[in-house]
């Protein structure tokens, strides 16, 4: 709990509701609590410092953002992805990836520069992460910048939550690196298709790689029982 400890720093003298599910949220992100993991109400609500009303608030938002489970008489856990549901979140990600790649001819280059360098929060994808204990390099492209060409706040909100979802099946996976690093180049040639307006090659190219992704990734996700 020495990170929620540190964290409990940026909630200053009124800790919301929202901002402690923003602090569970990211940790959650980056593997601290993995699925299937029971939450511990006495020991986050005394590491971050707030009241129990307060955190089961938190955990109430984050159970609607698909990121907890709230099991009755057992207590709160990070949530395990079945096959089901992430065949269900590629069915979205073709729908707001789809329209987004269509809108690429009246990008701005900055915008299309961002899909290649950053990802929502300020994380740098090309960076070496640790994940779960695991250190792997992710590709230089960001999804969630690629939304973004829909110019729709509500479609960026929703992939935000997508994503999240999506980060609790990788920290589920033994080797997450299997599904990362095919994808390099092939992002690369995607962001290629972008830069050069070419929207219906794009998506074309798009479909067939998320057609992909999500083979290769129900192939490696085992999710706890």
């Amino acid at each position: 709990m020495a990170a929620l400890e540190h964290d409990r720093s940026r909630l200053g003298r009124s800790s919301t509701a929202e901002r402690v599910a923003d602090i569970l949220r990211e940790r959650i992100i980056e593997g601290l609590f993995v699925p299937g993991e029971r939450l511990s109400e006495e020991a986050i609500g005394s590491a971050l410092g707030v009241s129990r009303n307060t955190l089961r608030e938190a955990f109430r938002l984050l159970g609607h953002e698909r990121l907890l489970d709230h099991k009755l008489n057992r207590g709160v856990f990070v949530r395990v992805l079945s096959a089901a549901d992430v065949a269900d979140l590629y069915r979205m990600r073709r729908v707001l990836e789809g329209a987004a790649v269509r809108r690429c001819a009246e990008a701005s280059p900055e915008a299309l520069r961002l899909i290649g360098e950053t990802c929502g929060g300020g994380r740098t994808l090309g960076l070496r992460r640790q994940v779960a204990g695991r250190r792997y390099r992710q590709q230089p492209f960001s999804h969630q910048a690629l939304v973004a060409l829909n110019q729709s706040p509500r479609l960026d909100e929703t992939m935000r939550q997508l994503l999240a979802e999506l980060r609790l099946v990788f920290h589920a996976m033994r080797n997450p690196r299997s599904l990362h690093e095919p994808f390099v180049e092939r992002n690369r040639l995607l962001l290629g298709l972008l830069e050069a307006r070419r929207a219906e090659d794009a998506a074309t190219y798009l479909e067939i790689y998320l057609d992909d992704a999500e083979r290769l990734l129900l192939q490696a996700y085992e999710p706890a029982g």
